[in-house]
């Protein structure tokens, strides 16, 4: 692949997920640190400049050098994850979705949360 497509095709992610992650402020379903994670990390292969932006955010640069230097999790952070897991999936028990649609969600969102809490903390 040619060195330029492959930059473009960074760049791309790292946008996409930038706007992820700002849909994901407003909307409570769509997590926005994992995608600013993935931002970062895209940008560092195709965009040096936004990567340096995203880490001195002041806002959400140092969670992403948190996560980069240990991945660390802060405490509020793992407790409103589960929360909110907690709660789509008893909103999704209530829906009409194939029961094994309901128990499988179900099943990942407690695997990323006990793999949520494994992670070190700040």
């Amino acid at each position: 692949m040619p060195r330029a497509l492959a930059r473009l095709l960074w760049r791309a992610l790292a946008v996409l997920c930038i706007v992820l992650a700002v849909i994901g402020v407003v909307l409570p379903v769509l997590p926005t640190v994992p995608f600013l994670l993935v931002a970062a990390w895209a940008a560092g292969n195709g965009w040096p400049a936004l990567e340096t932006w995203l880490l001195n955010h002041p806002r959400f640069g140092p969670g992403i050098r948190r996560w980069r230097e240990s991945g660390a999790v802060p405490r509020r952070a793992k407790w409103l994850a589960t929360v909110m897991m907690a709660c789509s999936a008893v909103l999704l028990m209530l829906t009409p979705a194939p029961p094994a649609v309901r128990i499988a969600v179900t099943a990942v969102m407690a695997a990323v949360a006990i793999w949520l809490w494994r992670r070190p903390e700040v």
